[in-house]
């Protein structure tokens, strides 16, 4: 079904289109405009900035149909596309306790805390101030 244009006295675009067209036969940028707007019959807001600039370079161009493009731009919403998002920072392992926890399962291979605290180490998470202590706690008794 092909969509519903309007009027065909009032399609600015498409007198623009045209009469680019004549001014450059071969330009392919305005040739695929026209087939994308006879296709989908719309533009997107970066192609009609495209045309403005070419139609713009056309001295036989009237120049209210340009301020006409420039009002039909001007009304079509930015689209920006998202920023990626930012690469987690590189985790910074603590050797201190990895030290420890090593030091003590050596000593103590069946410690279900400190296996439990390996296991974090082993993921790179990062032992909370408690548990830093705890394992502290853990050395000292065992020294």
């Amino acid at each position: 079904m092909q969509p519903k244009k309007k009027n065909k006295e009032l399609d600015i675009i498409d007198k623009i289109l045209e009469a680019c067209y004549a001014a450059n036969p071969d330009a392919l940028f305005v040739m695929s405009l026209m087939h994308q707007y006879e296709e989908r019959g719309s533009l997107s807001k970066k192609q009609l900035q495209g045309l403005h600039s070419k139609a713009a370079k056309i001295k036989d161009m009237p120049a209210n149909w340009l301020a006409t493009l420039e009002a039909i731009i001007s009304k079509m919403p930015n689209r920006f596309k998202s920023e990626a998002p930012a690469a987690p920072a590189a985790v910074v392992k603590d050797t201190h306790s990895t030290d420890l926890i090593n030091a003590i399962l050596a000593k103590y291979p069946q410690h279900k805390r400190v296996l439990y605290f390996k296991l974090k180490d082993d993921k790179n998470e990062t032992l909370s101030p408690a548990e830093a202590t705890e394992l502290e706690r853990f050395w000292k008794l065992l020294k």
